[in-house]
C-alpha cells in the first residue's frame, strides 16, 4: 500500500509540475537602440533580433542575447543551455604566430553546461556584496508588444557599495520558469537596458510576439561544430590563455 501511495503522489508532483510550464509558442521579435547619453552606431544586422521559445526551450541566433563573442547561436531547454562557437579566426591567427594545441580542429565548438534549480535560490534574497545581485519582482505592469510586461529590478552593488540597479519588463507566461538564458529570470525579458560604459547604453524592447510559427526543426543546432569532453574543452581554454598572454608579453 505505501508504494501504491508512494507512485500516487510521484504522479500527482509530476503533474503539478508540467501545470506550472510555460506552454507558449512562438517567436519574440525585437528592435535594438542606442539609449545612452553617448550615441552608439548599432549595425544593421544587430537592430532587430528574436527569440523562438516553445515552452521552456528557447533557441536565438541574435548577437544581442550572447554572453560570448564567439557565439553564433544559442540553445536553451530548460535547465541545459547549448552554445555553439566559432573559435576558427583566434585558432588560425595564433597558429599562424606559431602556437600549437592538442585540438585540432577548425575551431567550431559546441559548449554545453547544464544547471541545477537550487543554483537560483538566493535571486531573490537582497544581497549588497560586491558583485552579487538580485531581483526584485514588482506588480507594476505596462503593454509591449500586446503583452503584459511586469517590471523587474536587478539590483548589482559595487566596490564603493553603490548599488547599479537595472530594469527589466518580462513576462512571465513566455519562456522557462527559470531563464539560465538571463541569469535565472522568471519568463522573458520583453525590454531591458543595459549600461555599456561610458554614458553609452543599448536597449533592446519587444515589437511582435508572434505565437505559434516554430516547430522542432527550428530548434536543431547547427552541423559542424565539434563536440569536446570537458577535459579537452579546459586543456583548449588553458592553451588559448598561456598562447595570448605570451603574445602579450612579446
Amino acid at each position: 500500500m505505501k508504494k501504491i501511495f508512494a507512485i500516487a503522489a510521484a504522479v500527482l508532483m509530476t503533474a503539478s509540475m508540467l501545470s506550472a510550464q510555460n506552454t507558449f509558442k512562438g517567436i519574440v521579435k525585437y528592435k535594438v537602440e542606442s539609449t545612452g547619453q553617448v550615441a552608439m552606431q548599432i549595425p544593421e544586422e544587430a537592430a532587430t533580433a528574436e527569440i523562438k521559445v516553445s515552452g521552456n526551450d528557447m533557441y536565438t541566433k541574435s548577437a544581442i542575447f550572447f554572453q560570448s563573442p564567439f557565439s553564433e547561436c544559442v540553445l536553451v531547454q530548460n535547465l541545459t543551455i547549448t552554445r555553439c562557437e566559432n573559435y576558427g579566426m583566434l585558432l588560425s591567427y595564433l597558429r599562424s604566430q606559431g602556437s600549437e594545441f592538442d585540438y585540432q580542429g577548425e575551431g567550431k565548438l559546441i559548449i554545453k553546461n547544464t544547471a541545477k534549480s537550487s543554483d537560483f535560490d538566493s535571486l531573490e534574497i537582497v544581497d549588497t556584496e560586491p558583485g552579487h545581485f538580485y531581483y526584485e519582482y514588482t506588480s507594476e505592469t505596462k503593454e509591449i508588444a500586446g503583452v503584459t510586461a511586469k517590471k523587474m529590478v536587478r539590483h548589482m552593488y559595487d566596490e564603493e557599495g553603490v548599488d547599479h540597479p537595472r530594469v527589466m519588463w518580462i513576462c512571465e507566461e513566455i519562456g522557462p520558469k527559470i531563464n539560465i538564458l538571463f541569469d535565472g529570470i522568471k519568463g522573458m525579458p520583453l525590454e531591458c537596458t543595459v549600461e555599456a560604459g561610458e554614458g553609452k547604453a543599448i536597449t533592446y524592447t519587444a515589437t511582435e510576439v508572434v505565437k505559434g510559427k516554430v516547430k522542432e526543426a527550428d530548434f536543431l543546432l547547427p552541423d559542424g561544430y565539434d563536440t569536446l569532453s570537458e577535459e579537452e574543452l579546459e586543456t583548449l581554454g588553458t592553451q588559448l590563455q598561456e598562447e595570448l598572454e605570451l603574445l602579450q608579453e612579446e
